[in-house]
């Protein structure tokens, strides 16, 4: 399938003109979406659990939150943000109920539709943006005059015009502004957990970990091997961000790019290649998927135990105590 990406002029926002447009979920994704289209002058009604901390933000920025039933109510779009393991159980409870034949149902990634948790009637429409970025940079750059990436699928048009509100959609956050490529559900959702597994999350936390206590365990000062294991990885990935593998080794000093060339491959070799596949075969069957829901239908019990073991390891105690020193990072800490 060719690429094809859509731009402000392939992407009208008239689709959404004078339409209601409800956001469930006023979250990472939920705020911004919500802020962007009422910025690009789409009435926009917000659902959150009235006494959350999501719930005071949308007050505190002038939206009227409700129930799902109130925010659906009339709407052309209902755009769920909720996350991903507790769509299905919002979803049966309180949208399909409220479901009116000829809305859209647009959803920030295709986790629920692709492994069907969520199967929606055949008289509604099923779309996808997903930004290519959190919702707090999806919201600045708007309010600078740009916008994130963005990618549109359609899963279902019933009433012919799905494609037009997705990128009606689109438009409204900005994401028209920078570019958006047309995929499909099962692609997003695919490539999106593979990513985060063996890339993005998993992959690039235990790199960092494992060269941490490599150094650390050699007798290595462990604020030393903070700084060289963790801290500099963002000048790194900043360079690759800018331009691409190339710059980042132009950039880098000689020494630096031989180490890169000859011992990387070292590192992530072909049975590091193999394992990856096989994660990725666990996304494509949906066994990755069932665990997951499992996981979360069960309390959580080993997520919780695998995120506290990690939450005060070293690295992580390291990391706290360096950062205060740091003025000019907007230090957080959770």
């Amino acid at each position: 399938m060719a690429l094809k990406i859509y731009y402000e002029k392939d992407a009208p926002i008239d689709a959404l003109k004078g339409k209601k447009v409800a956001v469930v979920g006023y979250g990472s994704q939920g705020h911004a979406h919500s802020l962007n289209l009422r910025d690009s002058g789409i009435e926009v009604a917000v659902a959150e659990l009235e006494g959350t901390d999501n719930y005071k933000l949308a007050r505190e920025h002038g939206f009227e939150p409700g129930d799902i039933k109130t925010a659906m109510d009339g709407a052309t779009l209902v755009i769920v943000t909720v996350p991903d393991e507790v769509q299905a159980k919002v979803y049966k409870e309180q949208i399909a109920p409220n479901l009116v034949s000829g809305q859209t149902l647009g959803f920030c990634h295709g986790f629920n539709i692709h492994f069907k948790y969520i199967v929606p009637p055949k008289d509604v429409n099923v779309v996808m943006i997903a930004p290519k970025g959190p919702g707090h940079l999806v919201r600045s750059e708007f309010e600078k005059g740009g916008g994130v990436p963005n990618l549109v699928a359609v899963q279902q048009d019933a009433t012919g015009d799905a494609k037009q509100i997705a990128l009606a959609w689109a438009n409204g956050i900005g994401g028209a502004r920078a570019g958006v490529i047309e995929t499909t559900y099962k692609e997003e959702t695919e490539t999106d957990l593979f990513g985060e597994q063996c890339v993005l999350c998993g992959g690039l936390t235990s790199l960092i970990k494992a060269g941490f206590e490599t150094l650390t365990e050699a007798g290595y000062k462990p604020e030393i091997a903070y700084f060289e294991c963790l801290h500099e990885v963002k000048l790194i990935v900043d360079l690759m961000y800018q331009g691409g593998l190339s710059y980042m080794r132009y950039s880098i000093s000689n020494t630096a790019e031989y180490g890169d060339l000859t011992r990387g491959p070292r590192i992530i070799t072909e049975q590091t290649k193999a394992e990856m596949k096989k994660i990725l075969s666990e996304v494509t069957s949906g066994e990755f998927a069932k665990e997951w829901v499992n996981e979360y239908q069960t309390g959580l019990k080993k997520f919780k135990q695998m995120y506290d073991k990690d939450h005060d390891c070293q690295l992580e105690q390291i990391g706290r105590e360096l950062r205060k020193m740091m003025k000019w990072i907007d230090s957080k800490v959770v």
